[in-house]
């Protein structure tokens, strides 16, 4: 999840100033203890020892009985930081994931040095800069292929039809993260701007979107997708919001120990769209800063939020250098909305004896009131105005997306269709060629029933049922199997859209990808509804309904 920073502090040791005595000296004496113990393993343990590793296991130790926000950051993992602080990073335009044990390419960016070179979705990368990546962790081949751009990166690439290993010679370039990955109209005046995270450059990056919206038509409402955006920097939550909230309005206040921790946010400048219709879509992927966007805008009556139950991270990271190459960061306070309600789903800080954290239950939940006068709740995230339900994958579907099998047929169809006709969608023709597919490919489907009766059966052996049990076992079986022989067809309507989707991103790129999904999406329906019904809309919000 990201960091959610109220500033990046760049602080030595130093910042023990100002605590009272008796703390000083208790600090002193684990510092003590801890230097001593170290050494003492270190120097004359039966075994030798990395003093690195071993170093790093005991502040990882430490930091464990916190919360899971506050973590030791090495050079290795600086990347990721500075991808959220700066909104660019060292890189060749390439997504890298696991397919089939493989990292294999999964997606490229227009314009950078991979795609130039001739690297394609679906090619399988073997050895970066002479290091096999067989057996390497995903975390470890992100930080190969990261780095200081105008530096050179050499790969190995597998690809599909070509008997021999490819060599590529790329250079690492700055690549600027895209916070906006899609934005339009969608019908009838309504806009559309989907979010996917808070790094340095988001706000600029709405304010473009809809500045662009706008030279297209006049926009008379809009959706802003904040939907599995795990969230990043304060103060870029703090320009979103003021993109659609009343001037000098009070976004998010933070309170910690230290006196310094306690401040309050306002919107900065003039709101772009100061009082159209606005529905706001969460789920339970919408994590800290998305959670302050969609909290002050449902605080102060601004818009409707719409989908299910946001993540609940009310916790303010902040970083400290510790050295040239380490920081610490460290979670400092708690971020309140502007009715003064915590979301915190989890208690970190107050465990039981045997380490479990506490969730509130709802029935202790304290009461909040909006701008109008609405109840809300504190803790457990963000709860909707109108609560919709996203729709869960089938096993079926799971298990195909486990074994990449959508991946490989869209790989499969794009290397003998370079366009798709308008509309494009996958027919019942299209299903039937994935599942043969799917089968060519070894896939086999064994849903939960197949668990559940294989441990029927071992439990009537141990109860030493009679031979009659197990023929009706046999029988249970032989309908199961072909009950799943229809499972495809059972389930091909998600399986359509699955693969069209899959297809169409992998032909025509991310946008028509993002663009064609929005057709079906229930959560969006629901709120489109809501805007398109003024009267439904100003009675969510006036609060005589819920």
């Amino acid at each position: 999840m990201w960091f959610l920073p109220a500033g990046v502090a760049l602080v030595s040791l130093g910042f023990l100033g100002g605590v009272d005595d008796d703390l000083f000296l208790k600090i002193y004496r684990g510092i003590d203890i801890f230097g001593k113990v170290y050494k003492e393993v270190a120097s004359n343990y039966v075994d030798e020892i990395d003093p690195d590793k071993f170093v790093r296991a005991g502040i990882d130790g430490m930091l464990q009985t916190l919360d899971p926000y506050t973590v030791y950051i090495d050079d290795q993992e600086r990347d990721e930081i500075d991808l959220v602080t700066t909104g660019k990073y060292g890189g060749v335009g390439i997504s890298v994931g696991m397919r089939d044990g493989a990292v294999t390419v999964v997606g490229l960016l227009e314009g950078f040095s991979a795609a130039k070179h001739g690297i394609q979705i679906g090619d399988k990368i073997t050895v970066i800069d002479g290091t096999s990546l067989e057996a390497m962790s995903f975390d470890a081949v992100r930080v190969l292929v990261r780095g200081a751009p105008g530096t050179e990166i050499r790969m190995t690439i597998e690809r599909d039809g070509k008997p021999e290993l490819m060599e590529f010679v790329l250079l690492r370039e700055e690549i600027p993260v895209r916070n906006v990955p899609y934005a339009g109209f969608i019908r009838n005046g309504i806009g559309y701007v989907r979010l996917e995270r808070f790094s340095k450059t988001a706000g600029d990056d709405v304010r473009t979107a809809i500045k662009e919206i706008g030279e297209k038509g006049s926009i008379r409402a809009l959706v802003l997708d904040l939907r599995d955006n795990p969230g990043g920097l304060l103060d870029m939550a703090v320009d979103v919001a003021s993109k659609f909230l009343p001037e000098s309005s009070l976004v998010v206040t933070t309170r910690g120990r230290r006196n310094d921790a306690d401040r309050k946010y306002y919107t900065i400048g003039t709101p772009m769209l100061r009082e159209i219709p606005l529905a706001v879509l969460v789920d339970a992927g919408s994590a800290s800063a998305s959670e302050i966007v969609a909290g002050a805008i449902q605080d102060l009556d601004r818009g409707v939020i719409v989908g299910t139950r946001t993540f609940g991270k009310g916790l303010v990271q902040t970083i400290s250098r510790l050295s040239e190459r380490t920081s610490l960061k460290m979670t400092t306070g708690r971020y309140f909305t502007p009715s003064g309600r915590s979301i915190q789903e989890i208690d970190y800080f107050h465990k039981s004896e045997d380490g479990d954290v506490r969730i509130l239950p709802d029935s202790l939940r304290r009461e909040f009131r909006t701008l109008h006068n609405r109840t809300v709740f504190e803790g457990g995230g963000i709860m909707p105005d109108s609560v919709i339900e996203h729709a869960a994958y089938s096993p079926l579907a799971q298990a195909l997306f486990h074994k990449a099998m959508f991946f490989k047929f869209a790989h499969r169809y794009a290397r003998s269709n370079s366009t798709l006709p308008a509309g494009f969608r996958v027919t019942s023709e299209g299903l039937k060629d994935f599942e043969d597919f799917s089968k060519e490919q070894g896939f086999e489907f064994r849903d939960a029933t197949h668990e559940k009766l294989a441990d029927l059966k071992e439990f009537a052996a141990q109860a030493k049922y009679g031979s009659r049990v197990f023929d009706e076992f046999v029988k249970l079986e032989t309908l199961l199997k072909h009950e799943q022989e229809g499972a495809f067809e059972r389930h091909g309507e998600e399986l359509r859209r699955i693969l069209t989707l899959e297809i169409i991103g992998r032909i025509e790129g991310e946008k028509a990808k993002i663009a064609a999904s929005l057709s079906g999406d229930r959560q969006l329906d629901i709120a489109l509804a809501l805007l398109e019904k003024k009267n439904l809309y100003d009675t969510l919000l006036t609060g005589t309904t819920r």
